[in-house]
């Protein structure tokens, strides 16, 4: 084995220098040794020999910032396949303006000072797979029409991709968005990330990243999916307002901050997330899934228009999450950790089927009332199909959740018909007995002292049935009559005197 073998990486496949045995610096040919170790001379004549446009091979190579500078400044800031893999940058990488024509590779290089490649063109592919900076890197306003990779980078300064863009709508054809995503998996962010601004015409994946610092994505533009799976927030990340296309995806995600989303347009999931922080969302026209995440501190999920769906709450543990405006007639409850945490405004939720019911038991006619109802009771029941496929709770387990659901509900109309369903759900649970007798009396009097128009039509219907009574008893036993006394006329004769003789009489 030769001392060189000892000292060259695996992935090192090109000819190092000779100069020294450490050197992994590309061999430039008739020298046999690389760019930094050349002599006056033959770097003058290296440099006399560039072209715009031309290809860049400075793999392994130690660059000092003139060097780097006077390489630029010999193709006229404008570069062909550029390759800088394992090289390192001992001042400041000024690439700012630069046009790449084709692809180009930082992978494994390391910049000791500041790298900026502000306003630069990558008119293909560019790669900085595992490289490290150890102070600022700065895209703000660069474009790359093809893929690009940051995979497992490493910034320990601030980290600027304000305004850049990423991918072409005409590259690769239309719509074809397979070779313009933006990879940062397992990037390493010590600074301020900013990607205020930025496009990003096809994926923005982030998996694994971890931001120890704040992160931002105001007025960001994503064609396709934002991928933040298993990403690790370790202050607060402002993710939005931002438009994205098809997904959000925080699956996994771990925020020790406030966790502030602003989208709409695409479906959000936070599945299996853990926000210790504050999460504060505002979405519009969304699909959201809390399936198993854990909320802490007092959060809050807004619809801002259109509408907001949650498709599932299964495992949610939140201290105290409010929900406004989301509709929730296929979402099951029955899966949540703590119901008494949740807090439920101007959601909207399932209903019976409305009008007469006909069924083989009894009573064999039904008239259903439009309450509110949960989709867990929807599914027992079994009033139409439900998005879940899990076994519905049993009903005492459903009278339990309507009770810790009740008080979160700001609606006094649908914490009533909460109550009302708590009540129907222990009816329909108790075994057949003296306990469902008297329930079921209770639930036929006057609904569970919450129907009081039912109270009130049977106090109708007996006042109804008294008063016929009175009326029909009235009919059948008429008074007696009183007996017919007939008048009797007396017939009075005046009687003749000696002065007024009776008319009629003889003198």
């Amino acid at each position: 084995m030769t001392s060189r073998s000892r000292f060259a990486p695996l992935d090192v496949v090109w000819r190092t220098c000779d100069a020294v045995p450490e050197c992994l610096g590309v061999v430039h040919e008739p020298y046999g040794r690389c760019l930094a170790h050349l002599t006056a001379a033959e770097a003058a004549a290296f440099l006399r020999g560039l072209t715009p446009g031309q290809a860049l091979d400075l793999r392994g190579t130690l660059l000092p910032e003139d060097l780097i500078t006077r390489v630029l400044d010999g193709v006229e800031r404008r570069v062909g396949r550029a390759r800088f893999d394992r090289a390192v940058f001992t001042g400041p990488a000024r690439f700012a303006e630069v046009v790449f024509a084709a692809d180009a590779s930082f992978d494994h290089a390391r910049f000791d000072r500041l790298a900026s490649f502000y306003g630069a063109r990558f008119l293909c592919n560019v790669s900085f797979r595992e490289a490290r900076f150890q102070r600022e890197l700065s895209l703000h306003d660069a474009r790359v029409r093809g893929h690009a990779a940051f995979d497992h980078v490493t910034v320990r300064g601030d980290a600027l991709f304000g305004a850049a863009l990423f991918g072409s709508a005409r590259f690769g054809g239309p719509g074809d968005t397979r070779f313009q995503r933006a990879s940062f998996h397992r990037a390493q962010f010590h600074g301020f990330a900013v990607f205020d601004a930025a496009v990003f015409h096809g994926d923005a994946a982030f998996r694994g990243a971890r931001f120890h610092r704040a992160v931002s994505f105001r007025d960001a533009d994503c064609g396709a999916s934002a991928e933040f799976q298993g990403a690790h927030f370790e202050e607060a990340a402002y993710l939005g307002p931002m438009r994205i296309a098809r997904r959000l995806s925080l699956a996994g995600v771990r925020a020790c901050a406030p966790l502030h989303i602003d989208t709409g347009g695409c479906r959000v999931v936070l599945r299996s997330a853990a926000v210790l922080g504050r999460l504060a969302a505002r979405l519009s026209d969304a699909e959201l899934d809390l399936h198993g995440a854990r909320v802490a501190g007092l959060s809050g999920v807004t619809r801002r228009s259109g509408r907001l769906r949650v498709t599932s709450l299964d495992g949610l543990d939140a201290d105290a999450l409010t929900l406004t405006g989301a509709d929730l007639r296929t979402c099951g409850l029955g899966g949540l950790r703590r119901p008494e945490g949740l807090r439920l405004r101007e959601c909207v939720f399932a209903a019976p089927p409305g009008g007469l019911g006909l069924r083989l038991g009894w009573p064999p006619v039904r008239w259903w009332s439009r309450r509110r109802v949960i989709a867990d009771e929807r599914l027992w029941r079994g009033w139409g199909a439900q998005g879940s496929d899990e076994p519905a709770p049993d009903p005492a387990r459903l009278a339990v959740l309507y009770e810790r659901l009740g008080p979160g509900v700001d609606d006094a109309r649908v914490a009533a018909d909460f109550a009302f369903g708590a009540m129907e759900m222990r009816r329909l649970g108790s075994p057949r007995g003296r306990a469902r007798l008297l329930l079921s009396l209770y639930w036929l009097a006057c609904g569970y002292g919450l129907r009081a128009g039912r109270a009130l039509g049977w106090l109708a219907l007996v006042a109804a049935v008294a008063v016929g009574a009175v009326c029909w008893a009235a009919g059948v036993r008429p008074p007696d009559k009183p007996a017919v006394q007939r008048a009797r006329v007396g017939v009075v004769r005046p009687v003749a005197s000696f002065s007024h003789p009776a008319h009629g009489l003889g003198g």
